[in-house]
């Protein structure tokens, strides 16, 4: 089990960041999500985060696999991956500045774009899980900050455990 989740919450073709103001991934665009506490299930974390780091109450997650990270040939650790989904309608005025940092609608294209160096490691993995319905495991291998290694590894459905 992991001990962590990130979302995506998509409206239209916008995606709400967080620019973090703490490690890990300080100062760069990434998705809202935190650490499961005690007893949470992944999904049960995901809706607690989601709601404290935004104060979006949504109805529902699509669970969309794992992201995972290697170093020195070691397993670091990994997270529990989501999108939901709000109207194209949905009133959430930004830039907005939080505790955790700022939150800020982006574009997809924009998240996208190869020359982006101010994002996670979003890249490479985030339109898989906006355009695909299968789970994955995204995984990483570093050497310090850079990327040396990613895969993209379908789940089996039974093997899914942060539903």
């Amino acid at each position: 089990m992991y001990k962590y989740t990130i979302c995506f919450i998509k409206r239209g073709n916008e995606i709400l960041l967080l620019n973090r103001e703490k490690a890990s991934w300080m100062g760069r665009w990434n998705g809202v999500g935190g650490k499961i506490e005690l007893g949470e299930s992944p999904l049960e974390c995901i809706l607690r985060e989601i709601k404290e780091e935004t104060g979006i109450e949504v109805a529902k997650v699509a669970y969309k696999g794992t992201v995972t990270w290697i170093e020195n040939n070691v397993s670091q650790g990994g997270m529990y991956a989501y999108v939901a989904e709000v109207a194209e309608t949905y009133q959430y005025p930004t830039p907005l500045k939080t505790a955790e940092g700022i939150l800020d609608w982006k574009k997809i294209d924009w998240i996208l774009h190869p020359e982006n160096e101010g994002i996670a490691n979003l890249k490479y993995y985030l339109h898989t899980m906006l355009e695909d319905d299968r789970t994955y495991e995204h995984q990483f291998v570093y050497d310090s900050d850079r990327v040396l290694d990613f895969a993209a590894i379908p789940q089996e459905e039974e093997a899914a455990i942060g539903k």
